[in-house]
Protein backbone atom coordinates (compact mmCIF):
# COMPACT_ATOMS: atom_id res chain seq x y z
CA UNK A 1 0.00 0.00 0.00
CA UNK A 2 1.25 3.42 -0.43
CA UNK A 3 1.23 5.41 2.11
CA UNK A 4 0.54 8.69 0.49
CA UNK A 5 -2.23 7.17 -1.12
CA UNK A 6 -4.46 6.21 1.33
CA UNK A 7 -8.27 5.62 -0.74
CA UNK A 8 -8.60 2.57 -2.01
CA UNK A 9 -10.75 1.22 -5.05
CA UNK A 10 -13.77 0.80 -3.07
CA UNK A 11 -13.62 3.67 -0.62
CA UNK A 12 -13.24 6.16 -3.94
CA UNK A 13 -16.61 4.44 -5.00
CA UNK A 14 -18.20 5.46 -1.76
CA UNK A 15 -16.39 9.55 -2.45
CA UNK A 16 -18.42 8.75 -5.95
CA UNK A 17 -21.92 7.90 -4.46
CA UNK A 18 -21.25 10.99 -2.18
CA UNK A 19 -19.93 13.71 -4.49
CA UNK A 20 -22.75 12.83 -7.18
CA UNK A 21 -26.05 14.27 -5.52
CA UNK A 22 -24.06 17.04 -3.59
CA UNK A 23 -22.97 18.37 -7.22
CA UNK A 24 -26.60 17.67 -9.02
CA UNK A 25 -27.84 19.57 -5.87
CA UNK A 26 -25.08 22.26 -5.24
CA UNK A 27 -27.25 25.38 -7.43
CA UNK A 28 -30.29 24.76 -4.49
CA UNK A 29 -27.94 24.22 -1.51
CA UNK A 30 -25.40 26.44 -2.10
CA UNK A 31 -27.70 29.00 -4.16
CA UNK A 32 -26.90 30.09 -7.74
CA UNK A 33 -29.95 28.55 -9.41
CA UNK A 34 -30.19 31.81 -11.27
CA UNK A 35 -26.71 31.16 -12.95
CA UNK A 36 -28.55 29.35 -15.61
CA UNK A 37 -24.97 27.89 -17.67
CA UNK A 38 -23.06 26.96 -14.06
CA UNK A 39 -26.26 24.51 -13.14
CA UNK A 40 -26.96 22.94 -16.20
CA UNK A 41 -22.83 22.38 -15.72
CA UNK A 42 -23.32 21.04 -11.92
CA UNK A 43 -25.63 18.61 -13.47
CA UNK A 44 -23.93 17.35 -16.34
CA UNK A 45 -20.36 17.35 -14.35
CA UNK A 46 -22.73 14.74 -11.83
CA UNK A 47 -24.68 12.89 -15.31
CA UNK A 48 -20.91 12.26 -16.80
CA UNK A 49 -19.73 11.15 -13.14
CA UNK A 50 -23.00 8.62 -12.38
CA UNK A 51 -22.02 7.52 -15.73
CA UNK A 52 -18.58 6.88 -15.52
CA UNK A 53 -19.14 5.35 -12.16
CA UNK A 54 -21.46 2.64 -13.54
CA UNK A 55 -19.48 1.55 -16.42
CA UNK A 56 -15.99 1.17 -14.19
CA UNK A 57 -14.29 -2.26 -13.65
CA UNK A 58 -14.83 -1.54 -9.67
CA UNK A 59 -16.77 -2.82 -7.30
CA UNK A 60 -19.31 -0.37 -7.81
CA UNK A 61 -19.89 -0.76 -11.28
CA UNK A 62 -22.90 -1.71 -12.62
CA UNK A 63 -21.35 -2.70 -16.17
CA UNK A 64 -17.73 -3.65 -15.58
CA UNK A 65 -16.13 -2.51 -19.24
CA UNK A 66 -13.86 0.96 -18.39
CA UNK A 67 -10.75 0.07 -16.19
CA UNK A 68 -10.20 1.91 -13.36
CA UNK A 69 -7.35 3.79 -14.36
CA UNK A 70 -9.48 5.66 -16.66
CA UNK A 71 -11.98 5.84 -14.59
CA UNK A 72 -9.21 8.41 -12.54
CA UNK A 73 -8.26 9.83 -15.72
CA UNK A 74 -11.68 11.31 -16.52
CA UNK A 75 -11.93 12.74 -12.58
CA UNK A 76 -8.81 14.53 -13.25
CA UNK A 77 -10.06 15.91 -16.60
CA UNK A 78 -13.17 16.74 -14.72
CA UNK A 79 -11.68 18.34 -11.91
CA UNK A 80 -9.25 20.34 -14.01
CA UNK A 81 -12.42 21.18 -16.18
CA UNK A 82 -14.44 22.11 -13.03
CA UNK A 83 -11.64 24.73 -12.01
CA UNK A 84 -11.54 26.59 -15.36
CA UNK A 85 -15.56 26.40 -16.25
CA UNK A 86 -16.69 29.67 -13.89
CA UNK A 87 -13.50 31.45 -16.62
CA UNK A 88 -14.51 29.46 -19.56
CA UNK A 89 -18.60 29.79 -19.08
CA UNK A 90 -18.45 33.55 -18.31
CA UNK A 91 -19.72 33.16 -14.54
CA UNK A 92 -16.31 34.16 -12.43
CA UNK A 93 -18.27 37.39 -10.87
CA UNK A 94 -21.22 34.82 -8.87
CA UNK A 95 -19.12 34.17 -5.96
CA UNK A 96 -21.28 31.27 -5.02
CA UNK A 97 -21.25 29.41 -7.89
CA UNK A 98 -17.42 30.14 -9.08
CA UNK A 99 -16.56 29.04 -5.35
CA UNK A 100 -18.62 25.76 -5.81
CA UNK A 101 -16.64 24.97 -9.00
CA UNK A 102 -13.40 25.56 -7.51
CA UNK A 103 -14.38 23.17 -4.43
CA UNK A 104 -15.60 20.79 -6.94
CA UNK A 105 -12.20 20.66 -8.93
CA UNK A 106 -10.49 20.28 -5.81
CA UNK A 107 -11.69 18.06 -4.14
CA UNK A 108 -11.72 15.86 -7.28
CA UNK A 109 -8.14 15.99 -7.83
CA UNK A 110 -7.00 15.27 -3.76
CA UNK A 111 -9.40 12.47 -3.87
CA UNK A 112 -8.08 11.32 -7.23
CA UNK A 113 -4.26 12.37 -6.11
CA UNK A 114 -4.92 10.29 -3.00
CA UNK A 115 -6.71 7.00 -4.84
CA UNK A 116 -4.46 4.43 -5.32
CA UNK A 117 -4.75 3.55 -8.84
CA UNK A 118 -5.03 -0.79 -8.66
CA UNK A 119 -7.22 -2.74 -11.06
CA UNK A 120 -9.59 -4.53 -9.69
CA UNK A 121 -8.82 -8.57 -10.07
CA UNK A 122 -10.35 -10.06 -13.60
CA UNK A 123 -11.36 -13.02 -11.31
CA UNK A 124 -12.94 -10.81 -8.59
CA UNK A 125 -14.80 -9.48 -12.16
CA UNK A 126 -15.93 -12.52 -12.77
CA UNK A 127 -17.44 -13.81 -9.57
CA UNK A 128 -19.50 -10.66 -8.89
CA UNK A 129 -20.40 -11.16 -12.41
CA UNK A 130 -21.95 -15.00 -11.82
CA UNK A 131 -23.26 -13.63 -8.11
CA UNK A 132 -25.38 -10.51 -10.31
CA UNK A 133 -25.98 -13.42 -13.01
CA UNK A 134 -28.01 -15.49 -10.43
CA UNK A 135 -29.87 -12.61 -9.26
CA UNK A 136 -33.44 -13.10 -9.66
CA UNK A 137 -34.79 -10.64 -12.35
CA UNK A 138 -36.86 -7.39 -11.06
Amino acid sequence: MNNWQPISRPLHGIADVAYIPAVASAPETVGFTEEETATTLCRAISGGTLVSALVTRAEWGAVKVMPYKAHLAIDFATSLFSLAAPWLFGFAKNEKARNTFLAMGLTGLVVGALSRPEEMDPDKVQKLQRRANNLPAL
